[in-house]
């Protein structure tokens, strides 16, 4: 048996049209919005404001927030973020979330350095306070001294507990030195 195909009966759609899109290729672009939106749902209040994202998008997710996760609704209310997202700059966001998880371990590192900078200034004395005004001459001879040496008083009365004149000074050293 012989079987000759007719080019008319064996079209596909998408064998002539540059603009036709599969069904798999719309599924799985909407998997990555939403896929987005789950991202952006696990930052906090304080990182989605600093995004700047249209109201729609905001007010939606903050309201997904507040949803149990792990039921019908959260899953229906991720969906319409997604949809809602087909209309935002998807790169732009990346790169906008990128820029605020990293401003994140960024001030982390700044506290770091300012919680060593305490501990030895606490431990070395006026050397150490000589040696990091040498470095960053905006800071204030005074106020240091005086900070380390309330900080002083306090842990030896309480070595157990964070003293105030301590966290003020890790709040002025962070605040001061930007490296």
């Amino acid at each position: 048996m012989k079987i000759v195909g007719d080019s008319e009966h064996f079209k596909q759609p998408f064998d002539h049209d540059e603009e036709y899109v599969s069904r798999a290729e719309t599924k799985r672009e909407i998997a990555i919005y939403q896929e987005l939106g789950t991202k952006l749902v696990a930052l906090s209040k304080s990182q989605i404001v600093k995004l700047d994202l249209d109201e729609l998008l905001f007010d939606n997710v903050m309201k997904t927030k507040t949803i149990k996760i792990n039921t019908e609704a959260y899953r229906r209310q991720l969906q319409f973020i997604g949809k809602i997202m087909r209309n935002v700059d998807i790169e732009a966001l990346q790169l906008d979330i990128k820029n605020v998880l990293n401003q994140n371990s960024n001030e982390s590192a700044k506290l770091n350095v300012a919680e060593k900078l305490k501990e030895q200034l606490l431990t070395e004395g006026d050397t150490a306070v000589q040696n990091l005004l040498e470095k960053h001459p905006q800071l204030e001879r005074q106020k240091l001294r005086q900070l380390i040496r309330q900080s002083k008083k306090e842990l030896d009365k309480k070595p157990d507990e964070a003293s105030k004149s301590s966290i003020e000074l890790v709040k002025y050293l962070r605040s001061e030195i930007s490296e």
